[in-house]
């Protein structure tokens, strides 16, 4: 009764009995996929001690910090000098560490990551490089290490003056304590510090200051700027590895009291809540300073481009001191420039809070800056909110800064600047707005869910990139955002696995940092969001896991047993797949099967295959036959007979009187359960990737119609190489797709279709053909009208 030629990737129609056809259904086990060597390679197999470190007291089962967690807490009080003739920073501070672990310390260490740019720092001797035709500037800068960098410490006390025991080994300082520091205790420690400010136009850097030789004037980004306190936790006791460059910043919470001593031609933006606003600003600009906290969704210009353009031309010889004080924050960033404008919009919050959204910027960020800056941040505080918590700090900034993305609590620095006509492209508007939103949503991430971005890189960016993704959406519809969907990451997941390193990879060993620490994690959670849990329980666990830990310092476990513990999905699998191997998704449709019940009703069975006969296609030989003049049998038509004519697929009523007498055999019950006109699909489709992943299937129909299909990724727990299973269709299929609407980051897209479906033409470009104008859209277009600028 049953003749299958299977092909692959294709349709063969096949009558099949009735009896085939019930059991059919039922037999869809799949073989099962035999570790070799008792090995438990199962892709579903549990994450275990490998992966995950084991629940304790202080991190709990589900992933929440456990009845004993503690973490050590670190106040600061510091006075700083901005030395802008010589561009230096002095600075003395007393550092209150609070010893809340059940630990004795017989030691602190402290960041001295300005140290990275010593002369004899390891991050020239790690970085590889070579020569090239054409060097550029900052590529010669790191060769010759002619900026005399680093920390320059004047003494390091304890809190009574007295010297303290120090040992600084490159970006760390070791201080032995006189005596052991016991849990619920503190120490004070009192440093004393300068070093030379970096251009970070010529040799780079995430703070420094930017030159501007028009005007004569500097623009300062100033971060890492003091020792600060390393993080002791109970996951890894003292964070204590080397800056490199790559791998961030792990610290501590604490309160800031920070005096910041500038010209007093300057104004000055950092983080926390300035405490003495009167004796920094003029009259003019306390008053619209006072204006922008009840300024709700109302854009405020606290100081002028008229007024910044009238302080490049001063050089004041006296210095304003501004005093800022901020709780509970794991670090400090400021600002300062004279030729700052200043805008201000307060933020009402869900919880009845304010915010105040700022940003400062230079008259070369006009008007792009103006336009966009601080409605991108207040953007950015309501989404990051809606999916996390309410932002609990009083302020979040904006700092524009050339070639730079940069964060820290309440204060980041950013790029994008238009041309000097006000134009710009597409590419700059979309490149700044984009820079914003992550840059102010890293007070979420890590500044307030204060995960060690110095081991796991992915925790904050990852996390972040994704939050982004999800605010771009909402700013605008179709944002053309760079991370996120599925299809984007592609490229990298079908890379050369030799350059490609785990997510679940210390920051200073990943390959490819931008996909690998941004990219992929982003990608992986917004595909867990829209294809395997779904956006509701996806969004309750991820708020979930944010509430949890923030102001805490959470580890890669709290995140994947959180979001489990809240969902009730059991994602071992996924977290296994994408980030602790670098398999990909490329699932294949390797063979479709159609088959119907043989109902023996020749009406409905004879009829059907007349069509498929019909429609098949003819071989050569058949179609040249036709020019035959005359066949035997039409010269001498004595030798035609019964058969000459017969078409086997002709209904006769002898073929109608059989089949009333078969159903006059078959019980009422028997004839009530054959599912006359059904189709049934059988398809096998293969992982070719070895990333397991949700099937996504999508039927068209003959009469137009679709419909989707989604198996969740447990199909396959038996065999994660292939699956077979079929599906009875009421309707005729025409077409079947995998991964139709691009969720699964599938890499190669040519095998998911029945029909195949012909891949995109690759292309080439005429050398000859005439260059991109230089001109951005928005040029163009002022040409046509005889405008200039970009207003």
């Amino acid at each position: 009764m049953l003749s299958p030629m299977i092909q692959s990737n294709s349709f063969r129609t096949i009558r099949l009995a009735l009896m085939f056809a019930l059991t059919a259904c039922a037999v869809l086990a799949q073989a099962q996929h035999h570790p070799t060597e008792n090995i438990n390679d199962n892709k579903f197999r549990q994450l275990g001690p490998a992966e995950l470190p084991t629940p304790n007291v202080y991190r709990n089962a589900a992933g929440a910090p456990g009845h004993m967690y503690w973490q050590n807490e670190a106040d600061y009080k510091m006075k700083i000098r901005l030395d802008d003739e010589q561009q230096r920073v002095y600075g003395e501070e007393v550092i209150t560490y609070h010893n809340n672990s059940p630990d004795a310390l017989d030691y602190l260490w402290v960041q001295l990551d300005q140290n990275m740019r010593a002369q004899d720092s390891d991050t020239y001797l790690v970085r590889s490089n070579k020569l090239s035709e054409r060097m550029s500037s900052r590529q010669l800068a790191g060769l010759k290490k002619e900026f005399d960098g680093g920390f320059k410490l004047d003494y390091v006390q304890y809190g009574d003056g007295s010297p303290a025991v120090f040992r600084v080994n490159k970006t760390m300082m070791r201080v032995d304590l006189r005596k052991a520091l016991e849990p619920g205790e503190k120490t004070d420690l009192r440093i004393k510090w300068w070093y030379n400010i970096n251009d970070r136009m010529k040799i780079g850097g995430r703070s420094g200051y930017e030159y501007f030789e028009d005007d004569d004037n500097y623009l300062y980004t100033i971060a890492q700027f003091f020792p600060r306190m390393a993080v002791y936790s109970d996951e890894d006791g003292w964070q204590n590895k080397q800056f490199l460059g790559r791998g961030e910043f792990t610290l501590p919470f604490g309160d800031y009291e920070v005096e910041l001593t500038v010209p007093s031609d300057h104004l000055v933006a950092a983080t926390g809540t300035l405490k003495n606003p009167k004796e920094c600003l003029t009259a003019k600009q306390f008053e619209r300073w006072e204006d922008a906290q009840t300024s709700y969704d109302e854009l405020v210009i606290v100081a002028s481009q008229a007024e910044a353009e009238k302080r490049e031309k001063s050089r004041a010889k006296k210095s304003t001191t501004w005093k800022f004080e901020a709780d509970n924050v794991r670090d400090f960033g400021w600002a300062s420039s004279r030729k700052f404008i200043w805008d201000a919009m307060a933020v009402k919050q869900t919880d009845g809070t304010s915010v105040m959204a700022m940003s400062m910027y230079p008259k070369e960020g006009n008007p792009l800056w103006e336009k966009f800056s601080t409605k991108a941040v207040a953007h950015t505080l309501k989404w990051y909110s809606h999916y996390t918590f309410p932002y609990p700090y009083p302020v979040a900034w904006s700092i524009n800064a050339k070639s730079i993305g940069m964060e820290y609590p309440m204060i980041c620095f950013n790029f994008g600047r238009p041309e000097a006509d006000g134009t710009y492209g597409a590419r700059t508007k979309y490149g700044m707005i984009g820079v914003i939103i992550h840059e102010v949503g890293h007070n979420y991430f890590p500044m307030i869910v204060n995960s060690d971005e110095r081991q796991w890189t992915w925790m904050d960016e990852g996390l972040n990139t994704f939050l982004q993704y999800l605010t771009e959406q909402q700013w605008e519809r179709n944002y053309p955002s760079r991370r996120g969907p599925a299809h984007k990451i592609v490229p990298y997941m079908a890379g050369d696995k030799d350059n490609i390193t785990p997510i679940m990879t210390n920051s200073e060993s990943i390959y490819q940092f931008g996909n690998n620490a941004y990219g992929k994690p982003a990608t992986a959670l917004n595909i867990l969001r829209e294809s395997v849990m779904g956006r509701e329980d996806f969004d309750y666990a991820f708020k979930k896991y944010s509430n949890r830990w923030m102001f805490k310092h959470p580890e890669p476990a709290d995140l994947f047993r959180t979001m489990e513990d809240a969902s009730a999905y059991d994602l071992d699998w996924f977290w296994r797949g994408w980030f602790f191997t670098t398999d990909h998704a490329d699932q294949n449709l390797a063979q479709v099967r159609h088959f119907q019940v043989d109902t023996k009703n020749p009406d409905e069975v004879k009829t059907a295959q007349a069509k498929v006969r019909d429609a098949a296609p003819r071989n050569i030989s058949e179609i040249r036959n036709e020019a035959i003049a005359q066949t035997q049998d039409e010269i001498d038509r004595s030798i035609r007979d019964f058969y000459t004519d017969y078409d086997p697929l002709e209904v006769t009523e002898v073929d109608r009187s059989e089949y009333k007498s078969y159903l006059s055999k078959l019980t009422e019950q028997e004839r009530a359960s054959i599912p006359a006109g059904s189709h049934f699909y059988e398809l096998t489709i293969e992982n070719e990737g070895g990333l397991v992943m949700p099937v996504i299937i999508e039927w068209t129909y003959v009469d137009g119609t679709t419909e989707t299909t989604r198996i969740p990724a447990e199909i396959w727990r038996t065999n994660d190489q292939q699956v077979t299973q079929v599906f009875m269709k009421d309707k005729e299929v025409s077409a079947i797709a995998l991964d139709p609407f691009l969720e699964i980051a599938d890499t190669d897209r040519s095998n998911n279709y029945y029909p195949s479906r012909p891949s995109d033409p690759s292309r080439f470009e005429l050398f000859d053909r005439p260059s991109r104008p230089s001109t951005n859209p928005m040029q163009r277009a002022n040409r046509g009208n005889g405008s200039a600028g970009g207003k």
